[in-house]
């Protein structure tokens, strides 16, 4: 039978809160700027259900756009978030045996945070890798492998890093602003595919088949770019902010993670989550797959910083004397 994962917590405030924060939930920069992103991409979508509704359903069709605006605010319905979690993400609740180990780490955390712990859903995901989530507006997911593999500092320094995209509110934004650009995403979807049946029919036809839908299209491309610009362009540099603000971000998560006095354990955990990496690499390449180092254009593409760069934000805190 395995051995428990030792619980090495220093649980400064058993019982006792030193504060309780004003806002149990918050909105940083990094969630107003990906918020503010996909302001275009959910223009298009309201375009695109505003002329489907009308179109289909006349003037009680204004009626659809509403209840789709409206929509949004079940991001913070906890029953919905429940069973998003669970038949989305893959998530479910915890064993008993499961929630006796991960309560007390998850009230230490909270409590030095000034959070009361039932503000959010503690959650857990069957899974052999090093991981945790933040999710919708409530929810805190983590793998069976970090809680049964980490000790109790090192699970603590994860949910940590998780409340902080909650108090952040970087969740919940990330999960409203895909839900509106979501239209338009599914549009551009079978737009691409028409596309590319469009191309394969005429590719048995003729090469001057291809040729002519090949022309076409760049043209109408043209015309659509020079006439609205200022929406495709937006368009096209969307993914970009949006990886660039997912960076950030975790960035922040670490940093309010380590304003807690967590930084050396979260550090340990990015070692460890590396080393998993690199491992994972070294399997591939024994197994006759090459492995690419990802190009410059995957990295601003990445949602997730670079190991070296977080361990670099995380130095300041490591000095003597910073530690909460």
């Amino acid at each position: 039978m395995p051995q428990p994962a030792p619980d090495d917590l220093d649980y400064r405030h058993r019982g006792t809160r030193l504060h309780v924060a004003a806002h149990q939930r918050g909105t940083d920069a990094t969630a107003v700027g990906r918020l503010l992103v996909q302001v275009p991409g959910s223009a298009v979508s309201l375009l695109i259900v505003s002329g489907l509704a009308v179109g289909l359903f006349g003037a009680v069709g204004w009626l659809v756009v509403v209840a789709w605006l409206a929509s949004g605010a079940l991001v913070f319905h906890r029953p919905t978030e429940l069973a998003f979690a669970r038949h989305v993400l893959g998530l479910r609740q915890p064993l008993a045996v499961e929630r006796m180990r991960l309560e007390p780490v998850w009230r230490e955390v909270t409590a030095r945070a000034g959070i009361e712990p039932g503000t959010y859903e503690l959650m857990v995901e069957n899974s052999d890798e090093l991981n945790a989530l933040a999710a919708a507006g409530h929810v805190v997911g983590v793998t069976t492998f970090s809680l049964n593999q980490l000790p109790s500092s090192k699970l603590a320094a994860v949910l940590a890093h998780e409340l902080g995209h909650h108090t952040g509110g970087h969740a919940w934004a990330e999960l409203l602003g895909h839900w509106y650009a979501m239209p338009g995403r599914v549009v551009w979807a079978l737009a691409r595919r028409i596309t590319g049946i469009a191309f394969h029919i005429a590719r048995h036809i003729s090469v001057a088949a291809t040729g002519f839908l090949l022309l076409g299209l760049g043209v109408f491309l043209l015309v659509v770019t020079a006439t609205l610009w200022f929406v495709v362009i937006p368009l096209i540099i969307t993914p970009y902010l949006l990886a660039h603000f997912g960076r950030r971000g975790e960035l922040r998560a670490d940093q309010q993670a380590a304003a807690l006095g967590f930084a050396p354990m979260l550090a340990e955990v990015l070692h460890q989550m590396q080393a998993q990496k690199d491992a994972h690499r070294a399997r591939t390449v024994a197994s006759g797959f090459q492995v690419r180092k990802p190009g410059r254009l995957a990295q601003l593409l990445s949602s997730h910083p670079e190991t070296h760069t977080r361990l670099l934000a995380l130095e300041p805190y490591l000095r003597p004397g910073r530690q909460s």
